[in-house]
């Protein structure tokens, strides 16, 4: 099964020509739309239909965008439900604090919708292993990653990372002691040639400290440069 195939993708957008244009270039790729106007609508249609990835544009009438970010990140049973945000280039702000908030990738309008696809298509590929991939577990100290399970536990407690926490650590893991910079973590976690900005990579690592606070030190920012795991 291809990334696109049967997913479903929710469009969150209130501007009527802009989530028919982003519909039409989904559904041309295999992907099975569906789609809200409002907040409120968005959380409703979250719950009923389960859907495979949300685009959620910042602002929305009754609710904005951030707001239903932040309940979709509190709420376990959608946790881990991938997020692009879509931001007009005047709400950088908006954008950082949605990332904080849990989104894992945003584009600014005006946006290409071919290139919005293939950032649809590189969020989920990251959730779809490879049979080789399924076994294969990783450890630091009590924390413990299994990819085929796409599961992270600390101890015998399961935490909860969204798409691109989990792969920014298994990137991570797979290369201690190893200094990475930003353009790589954001090219292989990421997925395709990242054109955004690289503080995206400086707030998925405060919000991997934050849910794993063993890493606050274990992670180590290399100045002008990126990141690097202390080897154990």
């Amino acid at each position: 099964m291809t990334a696109s195939g049967s997913k479903r993708v929710l469009i969150v957008e209130d501007e009527r020509d802009i989530l028919k244009l982003v519909t039409h270039y989904l559904e041309k790729e295999g992907f099975r739309v569906l789609t809200a106007t409002t907040g409120i609508e968005a959380l409703k249609k979250i719950q009923e239909e389960k859907p495979d990835l949300l685009m959620l544009d910042l602002m929305l009438p009754e609710m904005d965008g951030l707001e239903v970010c932040k309940r979709v990140r509190a709420a376990p049973e959608t946790a881990m439900l991938p997020i692009i945000m879509l931001t007009a280039k005047a709400e950088e702000s908006d954008t950082v604090i949605g990332l904080e908030l849990g989104a894992d990738d945003y584009v600014t309008k005006p946006f290409s919708p071919k290139a919005l696809v293939a950032r649809a298509k590189a969020l989920l590929r990251r959730l779809e292993r490879a049979p080789a991939a399924e076994s294969t577990r990783y450890r630091y100290g009590p924390l413990a990653m299994d990819l085929g399970r796409h599961e992270v536990r600390l101890g015998e407690k399961e935490v909860l990372l969204t798409a691109k926490e989990f792969g920014l650590l298994e990137h991570l893991l797979r290369n201690p002691g190893r200094v990475l910079t930003r353009d790589i973590l954001l090219n292989a976690v990421w997925g395709y040639d990242y054109y955004g900005t690289t503080r995206t990579v400086d707030v998925h690592i405060r919000r991997l400290k934050q849910k794993l606070p063993l890493l606050d030190e274990a992670i180590v920012s290399v100045k002008s440069m990126g990141y690097k795991l202390k080897e154990l």
